[in-house]
């Protein structure tokens, strides 16, 4: 039996960078051509070479074999996949630099929430933010400030922030793009109209801030989200490539859609709310609007962690992963639903905060490589940081003046996201 070659995502690990021709070694993504010798050694070279990125022509085995197989494969990929030409990530982290990473964006987490509560148009002394926070303090005049004004705005931050990082991550590794991100999909620009719409048809009444703008944002994500969904399949199949091209379409449409609407209404105090949902924002947290966003970063990066097996098998491009048996048509689809609801729900309490899902992800592969179960994790304490610091950066910069928080993202965004088209314009993965 011979072998095919998988698509080849990198230089193998294994080769010598002097002399990849020395006898003895076989290029990466290939195995020796001829006849397999039957028996035990057989099998153990035929599991050597599907985890060096090939496998046996034919049908896959079925059992356990097969399964060890796949799963040694799409780490081997992912590996590669993320340390693979000049200027890219490491190879993934070993334990120690891991557990290092984490501790320290948890420390790092902890002093930027004492941070930003502490910091501000009024400046609290980081003594009393701790005893506040901690409960150790008799009534202060800077209580109110701290937990019914800050803290809340703090930790809204920290959700959204982690939401979009892990969506972005899993975005670009579904639509297999390194430029992807949430926002690519045209979620926020549903968002954004269906909280104009709600603004400019008074509907709601006295509870439009709280209540009737946030379901409104919600309800137009989820339109977004079927409207892509709808144009991206082309009978059972959904490729990376038309999913962008229909998220940008949907995205151009929805946003000529809100300036529309906001030019017929014909009121100027409307342009300030639909502000906030194109920039994004978040002075408007309270406590009641966390658990929901909360409930859903919990139960959806839970969910996506699940699948980080098939997501690092997407690394080896859309026929490898078929071979390997990933049903990348329905896997697809199904991550996209999930990942669309999870933005849908951090954009209806957020505004549209861009570039977050951009940036993280890519410095998250620079800290501990390609895998995904060990890159989601990081891009979501990296996402809250990174939400947490722009949002004290766009209350302190032009105080008393609350710049909005997308401005600053924007800011910052966009030289990223020029350098990432300059890497790849060169040839570098990005």
């Amino acid at each position: 039996m011979t072998a095919t070659p998988l698509p080849n995502t990198g230089a193998d690990e294994d080769a010598d960078p002097k002399d990849p021709t020395a006898p003895g070694r076989t290029p990466a993504g290939s195995v020796p051509s001829g006849p397999v010798p039957s028996g035990p050694a057989s099998s153990g070279r035929a599991g050597s070479a599907g985890s060096a990125g090939s496998v046996p022509s034919g049908r896959a085995p079925a059992g356990p074999a097969s399964s060890g197989r796949a799963s040694s494969a799409a780490t081997s990929v992912a590996g590669r996949f993320g340390r693979a030409g000049r200027g890219a990530p490491p190879p993934p982290a070993g334990p120690g630099r891991y557990l290092l990473v984490l501790g320290g964006l948890v420390v790092a987490l902890a002093v930027a929430v004492v941070a930003g509560v502490a910091l501000g148009s009024v400046r609290i002394p980081v003594g009393d933010v701790v005893e506040i926070l901690t409960g150790r303090t008799a009534p202060s005049p800077y209580r109110t400030i701290v937990l019914d004004v800050r803290l809340p705005r703090v930790l809204l931050g920290a959700i959204v922030g982690a939401g979009l990082a892990v969506v972005g991550a899993v975005l670009q590794a579904l639509v297999r793009n390194r430029l992807a991100d949430p926002f690519l999909l045209g979620i926020s620009s549903g968002a954004s109209t269906g909280a104009v719409l709600v603004l400019v048809l008074g509907i709601g009444g006295g509870i439009t801030t709280t209540v009737a703008l946030p379901a409104g944002a919600f309800a137009g994500a989820l339109l977004a989200l079927v409207l892509v969904y709808a144009l991206a399949r082309h009978g059972s199949t959904m490729t990376g490539s038309r999913l962008v091209l229909a998220g940008v379409a949907v995205s151009y449409i929805l946003s000529a859609l809100t300036t529309l609407l906001l030019v017929l209404a014909g009121r100027p105090e409307h342009f300030q709310e639909a502000m906030f949902w194109s920039l994004g924002g978040l002075g408007s947290a309270r406590w009641d609007m966390l658990a929901l966003p909360a409930a859903v970063l919990v139960l959806g990066v839970g969910a996506l962690l699940t699948l980080a097996r098939p997501l690092d098998l997407l690394l080896v491009g859309e026929e490898g992963a078929t071979v390997l048996g990933l049903d990348t048509a329905r896997f697809r689809a199904a991550v996209f639903v999930l990942a669309s609801l999870v933005t849908a729900v951090m954009v209806s309490v957020s505004g549209a905060v861009g570039f977050v899902g951009l940036m993280v992800p890519h410095a998250a592969r620079m800290a501990v490589g390609a895998p995904h179960r060990r890159l989601l994790p990081v891009a979501a304490l990296g996402g809250a940081l990174a939400l947490i610091l722009a949002d004290l950066a766009a209350r302190t910069v032009a105080a008393p003046q609350d710049i909005p928080v997308g401005v600053l993202t924007a800011l910052t965004g966009g030289p990223f996201f020029l350098w990432l088209m300059r890497r790849r314009a060169e040839g570098s993965p990005v």
